[in-house]
Formats: C-alpha cells, structure tokens, sequence
C-alpha cells in the first residue's frame, strides 16, 4: 500500500485575511485575530487520509512557548484553549484535507511558526508549515480589547490617517497625519519593536506569557517608542538644532520613521516631539489590533513636586520669568487605547491613558499608563498606572505671581486654566470631538472663590484681547482694555511684553515690549490697541510649533499696586488646498487626479518643498521646489492610483525656507470598488 506523503500546504492568505480584517496589512506572513478559526488544506501524496488509522498534529510555536493541537474529526471549537477541527472531506480531492484551527482569544501576540506531525502505522514526521502574526481581535467579545461598535472598530483600528490637534484652547490647529499601518512592511517593524524591548531580552518566555495582556504590551510599547532607556523608535528635542535630524514639524506620517528605526538596526530617530509620540504609538497599537485614538490636552500641567499647583512668575514690567522646575505645556498629546482593566476592577474598563513622551519614570522607565481614564475622573489616585500623574495634568491651579527683589507684588490662582479643552478627531469625520468631560468631575473639583483670580485692587481691572486671529506674514494686533471702578482719576503705567515660548516650556527672552503712561477718569474704560508687525516677530524664530507669551502690567502709580493680565497664543499658517476631480466617482486602481492649489500671502518671495503623500493613494511621495512671489498661485496637478478601498486621505505639505513655517492641507477621499 503506498505511504501517505506530505505535498504542500495551503494557507488560504486571501480569504483567511478578509475574514480576519487584517487584510491590506503588510507583512512576510500569514495575519490573523485571535479568538476565531482560520482553515488550511493539507495535500498529500500516495493514498489518502484515512482519519481511523492516521493523527494529524498541529504544532504552534512562538519563541520557547509551544502548544500541540491533535486534529479532531468532530465537535466543538475551545474557546479557551487551542483547537483543530477536520473539515469534511470533498470527494473531488481525495487527497487533501482541510482543517479549521482555532486560537483562544487570549493567547500572545507575536509572530508564530506553524508545524503539522504527521503519525501512521508506519512513520511520524514532522513538516514546517509557515508562519502566521497572530493580532488582538476587538472584534471579539471574548477578547479584552473588544469594542462593542462596528463604527468605532473602523475608526479606531482599521482607519490609517487621522487628525492630531495643537495650538492653543482658543486658536485650535488640526494638523493632518499619517498613519501608515498598511505601508510595507510596517506591521512587521511594529512586531520587531516586542522583540527588541528590554522586557523581551531580559526573559523571552515571561514576556511572551505576558503578551497575552493589552495592559502589559501598551506599557511595554509606551517605553519602546522614546529611547530614553531602551533601543526605542524616536529620540525626543524640544529646541535648539535639528540638522543632524528632522525637525519634528516636518514628520507628516509613521511609516518615514518606522522605516529608519528598523533600516538602522534599531537606531533612535531624530527627533520627535509628544504630537510624534503618540501618532507612531497609534500607528503601532492599531497595528496590532488594540483600538487606539490620539488625544490633546490643552494647558496641559507638569507638576514635577506633586502638590498640584504649577507657580508662574512674572516680573513688574510683565516678562515671565523661568523659575519654577514646574510648567504648562499649551498642549500636550497622547494617546487613548481601549481595554477591559480586570485588575482594577468593575467600572474602569474602556480608555486608558498612554503617553510615550518620555516625561517621568514609572516603575523604573520612561512610560505612562495605562491609566483608566474613568479613574482620573473620579480621582482614584491609588489606581494604577499613573493616576496621580495624568490627573495634574488635567486639574492642576495655577498661581501667577508679580515679583521684584524675590517679594511678591501681585498674585492669583486660577482652577479653570488646566485642561481647558482636552479634545480628539470625531469618529467617521474631520472634526473636532470635545471629551474634557470625560476626564474632569466639577463635583469632585467644587467651585472656585471668585476671590481667588484677583491680583488687584477692586477699583481696577485689566484684560488683553487679540482683535483677529494671528496668521503668518500679518501683523498681530490686540487691545489692552483697563477700566476704573473708582470715582477718583488715576495715574497708570502700562507695560506689554511679547516673547516666543515653545509650546512645552516657559518663554525665551522678550521680542517686542512696549511702555506708556496714561490718565484714566472714575469710572472709565481705556482701550489701547497695539500691533506687533510681521517684521518684528518672523525674525524672532516664532516658527510652526512656537507660541507667543503676551502680557501686560498695569501700575498704578500712587499706591504702587499692580495688574496683570497674559495671554498665550499661536500663529496659524495659511493653508493648502486640494482639489480632487470626480472626488465622488475615485475608483480603486484607476488612475487619479488632484491639484494642489495655494495663493501667497506673504509680502516677499517665499521659497519651499512641496511635499503630496498618501497611504494607500500613492506609492511614493511627490516632492517639488516652489519659488512664489507675493499674491502668486500656485496649482501643481498630482496624479494618483488607489490600491486599497475605503476613506483615504491625501496631504500635502509646503515647508518655506526663507521664512520659518509649514503650510498644510488635506483632502479625504472615498475610493470606491471597482
């Protein structure tokens, strides 16, 4: 009788993947979900498969970990454990089997190697089958990453662009990114990244064991994407020279810094920023199934002494002083993953905080989270990880002081500063979506003593006011506006300061002041309008992700006490458009068309690169050198060829060089089936 022979395997890649929803990611493997079968056809040589006499083994393995899996005629799927099931054989192929195989939605994530033993009356041998990347399955109920709607699975898993939010509270930018999850080859990098962490290095089999855990991995990924201590993917700078890197303005997407993470053998890149931050964690973690958003919080607090107030110094003619180890980024950003939080217990499952940017340590690496975000809400300051932490960031008061000779002039504390809006993209749209409510509990706050904010006499009150919103290459003007509240005249001083600050820090030396005085009647409200022009400020380096600390005191010179008032502020870039033809007819796999139009506003030439990119829209980017004199228009034309289906985005990205911005646009596009 002939023997029965192994031929070759068919791992179904195509419809295993559709099934799986993993299809369009990159990778040298077969990708799967836990949680749910996938079915392969064994072919064989010789007789047939005779299931009375013959075994069919499945061997999985992943690192040191292995598991066997004897192949059952009949019954039910483990839900709990590994399982094979034989399909019923088709008697048009005599000679192959099929077999569904099933992995317990709670089994490691990695990169597994896939055997089958073979056992007859007469031999036993084992063939390497391939190998698969087993992801989380949030759409699995089993699974501690489910998401119970299909609308948020899309938006916060399968979706590869998105907006992240900067600027200030009141001068919102939305700056488009790439995500990058389906470029090639990044899945695999993002796999890579668990095997280069130190938890990996120092115990293969704990680490695998643990990979079972979504809380265990987004910690382990939080300290793998700043290199602070480990062979992590970016290498934060918040000033001075970025030549011997990239300006981290300049990142538009993942994929660029994934790439030269791994084509470096693991080299930090240079440089990033907490917006960059978080974006490649987003990218990683969607990657790898874990439903992910990217957040902003604006005024974002870091209180590095724990006592929950952040001090602001200023001094008498209004130039804030850098004297406190405390700050108030005007944003921060970081990411939210979804998860069920077992060890917390019931009512802390769904959001967790995870930041990257390497900032403080926990439990001994620069990492944050994940910290359930229903537990800063109700200050549960004992909940792990790093309540404590992301909750100042959210609540912390502010005292602003007015000093001379080391004596305090003036103070006020404000409770309403930080955190003031905390915001992410709208799932399915390029909006805005406000959840500070989601993070902050006024009834735990309570209410603020009007009291608390006065830094003056009663009699006299000053407030800055920004006459229209601050755009490059126009003047900035704003009004000081002070009333008396007394019946008796008074003799004043005003002094404004203006210094550019980066958004993470306190302001660098003072770019434009000025000094007056004045006589106000009882009763009476001044206005005093001021303009600070292009010229003065475009020469100060106030850049792309630079702020202006504005600030006035007012001296009342009889009694010698003092006001202050402050505002910070950005300066938005004029903005690219696109415009796509047939928008709503762009068909996979045909070819496009879109022009990239901008008129200048500058007063001078402008020089730059021009820069079109799009996941799943363009192979490569299309980069061009752009010279523009004033009023000039620009239209570049761009072609394209969609190679995946579904909402797309196309951005483009103009970097001047004789003047220190970067101009932006976006156009999502819905790429139809053929």
């Amino acid at each position: 009788m002939d023997e029965l022979k192994f031929l070759n395997v068919d791992l179904q890649q195509f419809p295993n993947e559709l099934r799986h929803r993993t299809d369009g990611l990159s990778s040298s493997t077969l990708v799967l979900r836990r949680g749910d079968f996938f079915q392969i056809q064994v072919k064989f040589d010789g007789r047939s498969f005779d299931m009375r006499r013959d075994r069919l083994i499945f061997q999985v393995l992943v690192g040191p970990l292995f598991v066997e899996i004897p192949v059952s005629v009949s019954g039910q799927p483990s839900q709990s454990q590994w399982s094979a099931i034989l399909k019923q054989p088709d008697p048009y192929l005599p000679r192959a089997v099929s077999v569904f195989l099933f992995s317990p939605a709670s089994a490691p994530i990695g990169v597994y190697t896939l055997s089958l033993r073979i056992e007859t009356h007469t031999s036993v041998k084992t063939h390497t089958l391939g190998q698969f990347t087993l992801l989380c399955n949030p759409w699995s109920k089993a699974d501690s990453v489910y998401l119970n709607s299909a609308d948020l699975r899309e938006e916060y898993v399968r979706n590869d662009f998105g907006l992240l939010y900067k600027g200030t509270a009141a001068n919102v930018t939305a700056r488009p990114w790439s995500f990058d999850q389906y470029e090639k080859g990044i899945l695999d990098i993002c796999m890579k990244l668990l095997q280069v962490s130190p938890q990996y290095q120092a115990d293969r089999k704990r680490d695998l064991l643990n990979r079972r855990d979504p809380i265990y991995i987004s910690r382990v990924i939080s300290a793998m994407i700043n290199s602070q201590d480990d062979k992590g993917v970016l290498m934060g700078k918040w000033s001075g020279d970025y030549r011997d890197g990239v300006n981290p303005s300049q990142w538009s997407g993942s994929a660029d810094i994934l790439w030269q993470w791994s084509q470096t053998r693991f080299s930090p890149v240079k440089y990033g920023q907490c917006w960059v931050f978080a974006a490649v964690m987003c990218t990683v973690m969607r990657a790898f199934g874990i439903p992910t958003r990217v957040v902003t919080n604006f005024n974002s607090a870091h209180d590095t002494n724990g006592n929950m107030v952040i001090e602001e110094f200023y001094t008498e003619m209004g130039e804030k002083l850098s004297l406190s180890r405390d700050s108030i980024w005007n944003f921060h950003v970081w990411v939210e993953c979804w998860m069920r939080r077992s060890d917390l217990g019931e009512g802390n499952d769904g959001w967790q905080v995870l930041d990257p940017t390497p900032q403080e340590q926990s439990a001994g690496m620069y990492r944050c989270g994940p910290a359930a975000v229903k537990a800063i809400r109700e200050q549960r300051v004992d909940a792990a990880y790093d309540v404590p932490f992301v909750f100042a960031a959210v609540n912390a008061d502010v005292r602003t002081m007015i000093i001379r000779d080391g004596k305090i002039l003036g103070s006020r504390t404000d409770t309403e500063r930080v955190g003031a809006l905390i915001c992410t993209k709208h799932p399915g749209s390029m909006q805005l979506q406000n959840i500070t409510l989601e993070y902050k509990n006024e009834m735990i706050r309570g209410g603020e003593d009007p009291s608390s904010r006065r830094m003056a006499p009663e009699g006299l009150t000053v407030s800055l006011r920004l006459l229209t919103t601050p755009v490059m290459g126009e003047n900035i003007s704003f009004s000081v506006i002070i009333t008396n509240k007394e019946t008796v005249p008074k003799i004043l001083k005003e002094h404004v300061n203006a210094q550019s600050k980066e958004y993470n820090c306190n302001p660098v030396a003072t770019f434009w002041e000025d000094h007056s005085d004045l006589r106000i009647g009882p009763n009476e409200t001044v206005t005093i309008k001021h303009d600070i022009s292009f010229r003065e400020y475009v020469m100060k380096e106030v850049r792309e992700d630079y702020l202006v600390d504005l600030a006035v005191v007012i001296e009342d010179v009889n009694s010698q006490a003092r006001v202050l008032a402050s505002e910070e502020f950005n300066i938005t870039s004029p903005a690219l458009n696109i415009q796509v033809e047939n928008e709503y007819s762009v068909i996979v796999n045909m070819q496009q068309a879109a022009v990239v139009m901008f008129t200048s506003p500058f007063k001078v030439t402008v020089n730059g690169e021009l820069t079109v990119s799009g996941s799943g829209l363009l192979e490569e980017k299309v980069e061009l050198k752009i010279a523009l004199q004033p009023r000039e228009t620009l239209k570049r034309p761009v072609h394209f060829i969609p190679r995946m289906t579904g909402p797309k985005m196309l951005h483009a990205r103009l970097a001047l060089t004789n003047l220190p911005t970067v101009l932006r646009g976006f156009k999502t596009i819905n790429v139809q089936p053929a």
